[in-house]
């Protein structure tokens, strides 16, 4: 049975050294004084039985190991002694391959981005891009060599996935560019050589009608208060799901009427201001009592130290009989944008409150200082019109110009 990083934390010493195994090949030694080290058995070109070590858990974690273990079982298919080909390596002079390329790139831009951005990004090289060319010495990969571990990714209909890793490699190699290791990005080359990816859309209910049963539904949610809470401030706030339920009730300004969110917790790193209706301060102020005392607005179920789960709203839609393809958390925002568009707001102002980032660097500023008035209103009519709709009241909506006047 393959092993799980629960089972290698709890496994306890014995008197003599132990050996679990993993799978073709890979096994932990467990040694007498806790050490856990990783060790790879296979046979070299002779026929005589080799063992390659691969440092000590958790330094190297289970998914390092084991990708060690398809790097050296490469090897030995091409009829190479993983330990020569160790000890030649360790002898050579140091080569820039394009993993350490890529490490060097994600660490010099880890401040720029958010934790779970940097954690996508790492994993995507780890997953698709180091097994495959991340020992090819960055200056010598050809687009070809890119383009054979890209098809990997296609290969499993993951389209979009594989233009996204495309990206990834291309900013790692432009960096490389720029840093004097490289002349040129090779992965320019493929631009235009991937298939056409679907396009992914967030499931979300965008009839009156089917608002009004989503809402109803809402409220007659029996979970924990909290998780009652953040699923009618969805459609409210609008935020992206990341941004909801990690909200901090520092960021909370119940006299002020908004929330401010600091640029290193949105996704187009720019703080964001969103206003508050008086539908949404009532949700706050309710949930206060019960979260206030805390760091988080949506406290994990388990520990105050932490946010609520990313799939806890998903899962109380589910609860409430809405399927993945019917509505999702990220659906309330798809909801708003195409209802306030249709009422007649204005597509800047809609645009802002979404986060979303003008191209052009002069109107986003503009957009900034201009739009907060209207959004106001917009949201505070928005909180009107849902609950018309709940309550089965005949609101219409407010519509706004630019200048903030009604028409």
């Amino acid at each position: 049975m393959a092993l799980t990083d629960v089972t290698i934390r709890s496994m306890k010493p014995g008197p003599k050294p132990q050996r679990i195994k993993d799978g073709d090949g890979l096994f932990l030694e467990l040694r007498p004084n806790g050490a856990k080290w990783w060790r790879f058995r296979y046979y070299k070109p002779n026929g005589k039985e080799g063992l390659l070590s691969f440092g000590v858990y958790p330094g190297v974690g289970l998914k390092e190991a084991r990708q060690k273990r398809e790097v050296a079982r490469r090897m030995v298919a091409d009829g190479l002694d993983p330990a020569v080909e160790r000890k030649v390596e360790r002898a050579a002079p140091d080569v820039l391959t394009l993993e350490k390329l890529a490490l060097e790139w994600h660490e010099r831009f880890l401040p720029k981005w958010t934790p779970g951005h940097a954690q996508d990004i790492i994993g995507r090289l780890r997953l698709h891009i180091f097994p495959h060319i991340g020992q090819t010495p960055a200056k010598d990969l050809a687009a070809p060599e890119l383009r054979a571990a890209l098809r990997r990714i296609e290969s499993r209909g993951a389209m979009e996935t594989a233009k996204r890793v495309l990206q990834i490699v291309g900013q790692v190699l432009r960096y490389g560019v720029a840093s004097g290791y490289l002349t040129r990005d090779i992965a320019a080359d493929l631009r235009g050589a991937l298939g056409a990816a679907k396009p992914k859309h967030h499931a979300a209910i965008l009839d009156a009608k089917g608002i009004t049963g989503l809402l109803r539904a809402i409220d007659g949610y029996q979970g924990h208060p909290a998780t009652y809470a953040a699923l009618r401030l969805a459609p409210l706030l609008f935020l992206r799901p990341g941004e909801l339920r990690g909200l901090l009730w520092e960021e909370v300004d119940l006299d002020a009427e908004e929330i401010r969110i600091g640029a290193e917790r949105m996704k187009m790193r720019e703080a964001h201001i969103v206003p508050l209706a008086r539908q949404a301060k009532e949700i706050l102020l309710e949930l206060h009592p019960l979260t206030g005392h805390g760091k988080y607005v949506f406290p994990s179920l388990r520990s105050s130290s932490r946010c609520m789960s990313e799939n806890t709203v998903n899962a109380a839609l589910r609860r409430l009989g809405y399927a993945k393809d019917e509505m999702t958390g990220h659906g309330f925002r798809s909801m708003a944008s195409t209802i306030l568009n249709e009422q007649g707001w204005p597509s800047d102002a809609i645009e802002r409150q979404l986060a979303h980032r003008p191209r052009n660097k002069v109107r986003a500023a503009y957009n900034h200082a201009q739009h907060l008035d209207v959004r106001r209103k917009m949201l505070a009519a928005w909180a009107d019109y849902l609950d018309g709709l709940k309550t089965g009241a005949k609101v219409t909506p407010l519509h706004v110009s630019m200048g903030g006047g009604k028409r």
